[in-house]
């Protein structure tokens, strides 16, 4: 395992009060932050200004940034948005994804206080969730919209809701005729290179001085994943505070300036405040992989993992699995993808124990020690780090303690699972333009309200961490009154019916059983030979039902008590509607729009006389 040096120890001090709550606080000191993001910069620029900041694949390599003409284009760039009058009223909408330009926009922006607002690709590339697209533009009424590529982005920067908005383009060419500077329905685009010549007249350095750890840097839309997408208030102190608790709970950070080759993108928290931001503050470099873990596009990403490797690696759990079973078949690839590691970090959801033992067990062999195999817990309201497993762990799933700084308010139930609120320097204001939502959003302590649950891996050590246990409004009651934690059970379905399910919903709310509407894997049932003919919107495949029968049998026989146990599943033909708001942009379902849309399945589920339906 790695040194103890390597992490801060534990160390939670622990408070129940009289109405049962309990707060968690962290006995180690929070250090010292900076103010802005632009000080980073300022500070990397003058003390390591030929060290790569910023790269994209350019060709057969890479285009690279350093520090010292990132700091330089985002005051150009700065120069130009405030030559255009925008300000702390006027956020930029970007619609495009992760890129060295839109780096320097977003840093530019927040040198000079204008907000900017980073939403999906999906939303402007899917002809149907142009909706979604619609109602993030209503919300914000930005001044100036950004894309990478003006033909890519066409039907988009088309919409009605973006008359009067200055369309700003990387490559601002147009599908007709393929003139910079217009588009096919005639509108004007301004090429990205416009903004880098800055402007004279304007005094940069007093617009820096006026930002301070209160101004708004970002808004981030949430994932609508439980309800409809808010606009988070991102402020400098959110995010300049967040690093320094990162820091602190990783002092390695520090030592030796990290470097990354990261996919995840900027629209998220994790991608573009965590990632992003991790690298700016500790003067690491930031390579972005323009491929994903998804397929057709993995195959890119490990094209760019054998051009450049780095000393910690982030993904998603699928992303991570992927590439494990992608190391196992390189040993060129293995040995340097281990040899500079410092950590392995996923998020999004919990690791699978059988990739997590993967990893150990390839990184003893290649590099003899485990880099620290670890996690966190927070929102895009948390900025997003509030937990974090800094020790190394015995195994996934473990979301760890408070970080420096971080006061954690649990509010458990007769089972000791605990609803979790917090309060600290790296929480959210409020959401955009939404004061009843604001105001809903903290208790009468000030307290966020999270909505997320977890339980204690050791109830009298919370130095053991904690594990994250679904959310609060995932569960539901059968009808004899039992609950059933829905966002558990879920995980434990997943991993039972692999890798036959892509996704899937817990069902069951007053009803006498819980059920499963199973999203397929596809490709998978195709490979091993299951028939995909629909019946109606599900999978009549009588062998594939047989196997979910199987499975789903034998683990009844293995747990006893109806919170845990189903007793019937169908499989869904149609994937996951993203325009109809079955899916976020994150990929994660939307559980209550899937049971609404799709509430004639969901009946059919727990009629006993259909035949796709599989019961036990």
């Amino acid at each position: 395992m790695k040194r103890t040096s390597d992490f801060q120890p534990h160390s939670v001090d622990r408070q129940t009060r009289a109405d049962g709550s309990i707060l968690l606080r962290s006995k180690h000191p929070l250090s010292a932050s900076v103010e802005r993001t632009g000080d980073w910069l300022h500070q990397w620029a003058d003390t390591a200004p030929e060290r790569v900041f910023l790269a994209e694949r350019s060709g057969a390599g890479w285009r690279e940034e350093n520090y010292r003409s990132v700091l330089e284009k985002v005051r150009a760039v700065g120069a130009a948005l405030l030559a255009r009058g925008l300000d702390d009223k006027t956020p930029i909408l970007v619609m495009s994804g992760s890129g060295v330009d839109h780096g320097i926009l977003a840093l530019a922006a927040q040198y000079v206080g204008v907000p900017l607002v980073p939403v999906a690709e999906q939303y402007a590339l899917v002809h149907g969730a142009h909706g979604r697209l619609r109602d993030v533009i209503g919300l914000i009424n930005p001044k100036l919209a950004y894309v990478d590529d003006a033909a890519r982005f066409d039907e988009a920067l088309a919409l009605e809701a973006l008359q009067g908005v200055e369309i700003v383009a990387s490559h601002p060419e147009s599908k007709v005729g393929g003139k910079a500077g217009g588009r096919a329905d005639g509108r004007a685009v301004t090429a990205f290179a416009d903004l880098l010549k800055g402007d004279g007249g304007i005094d940069v350095d007093a617009a820096f001085s006026k930002v301070t750890p209160d101004t708004v840097g970002k808004i981030l839309m949430t994932s609508g994943s439980t309800s409809s997408p808010k606009g988070v208030l991102t402020t400098h102190r959110m995010m300049c505070v967040n690093q320094v608790q990162l820091a602190d709970a990783l002092p390695f950070l520090r030592r030796r300036p990290p470097v990354i080759l990261d996919w995840l993108p900027w629209n998220h928290v994790f991608g573009g405040s965590h990632n992003f931001n991790m690298m700016l503050a500790n003067g690491g470099s930031l390579y972005i992989d323009d491929g994903k873990p998804v397929k057709g596009l993995f195959e890119r990403t490990i094209e760019n993992l054998n051009l450049k490797t780095g000393t910690l690696a982030f993904n998603v759990p699928l992303g991570f699995g992927m590439l494990l079973s992608a190391l196992e078949k390189d040993a060129d690839l293995r040995r340097r993808f281990f040899q500079d590691l410092d950590l392995i970090f996923y998020a999004g959801a919990s690791l699978p124990q059988e990739v997590w033992s993967g990893f150990e067990r390839m990184a003893m062999e290649v590099a003899g020690e485990v880099p620290l195999m670890t996690s966190s817990w927070g929102l895009t309201e948390t900025a997003p780090c509030a937990m974090m497993q800094q020790e190394p762990a015995p195994r996934s799933g473990i979301v760890g303690v408070p970080v420096n700084g971080v006061t954690v308010k649990l509010l458990p139930d007769a089972d000791m699972r605990c609803e979790v609120r917090v309060k600290g320097p790296n929480i959210m204001p409020g959401y955009h333009g939404a004061p009843e939502r604001t105001k809903e959003a903290f208790d009468e302590e000030g307290f966020f309200i999270t909505g997320d649950a977890m339980v204690f891996l050791d109830p009298d050590d919370p130095d053991k961490g904690m594990r994250f246990d679904g959310r609060i409004s995932e569960d539901f009651k059968l009808q004899s009154g039992t609950w059933v934690r829905a966002a558990q059970l879920r995980l434990d379905m997943l991993s039972l019916l692999a890798p036959l399910a892509a996704d899937l919903v817990i069902t069951g709310a007053d009803r006498q059983q819980i059920g499963v509407m199973v999203f397929p894997n596809a490709e998978e049932l195709t490979r091993e030979g299951f028939d995909l003919t629909a019946d109606d919107g599900a999978l009549s495949c009588a062998l594939l039902r047989g196997e979910i029968h199987r499975r789903l049998g034998e683990r009844a026989r293995e747990i006893s008590g109806s919170s845990t146990r189903v007793s019937r599943a169908i499989v869904l033909a149609e994937p996951a509607s993203m325009p109809d708001g079955e899916m976020t942009a994150k990929g994660n379902l939307n559980f209550r729009k899937v049971l609404t849309r799709r509430a004639a399945l969901l009946e059919r589920l727990y009629r006993d006389d259909d035949p796709a339906v599989v019961t036990i």
